[in-house]
């Protein structure tokens, strides 16, 4: 069971590091235009785009600490 969450933990860290790489290079083509109306746009959907990941993560957490609270629980009754 440790390693099947182990290595969900990586795969998930895996995947999100390319998808910052190709928002950063976002962000710095669209800072070097005037005016940024459209940089501060990309910029706010880049920061809701980046929510999710931190949600599933924190999910997850929360399940895996869930479930060992019911198995302490369950171990002393």
């Amino acid at each position: 069971m440790k390693k099947t969450i182990i290595l969900s933990i990586l795969l998930v860290l895996l995947l999100i590091i390319p998808s910052q790489a190709q928002c950063a290079m976002c962000r710095a083509v669209l800072e070097s235009e005037e005016g940024n109306t459209m940089a501060k746009g990309i910029n706010n959907g880049i920061m809701y785009l980046m929510i999710f990941p931190y949600l599933l993560v924190g999910g997850i957490g929360y399940m895996i600490y869930r479930n060992r609270q019911k198995n302490k629980t369950s171990e002393e009754s």
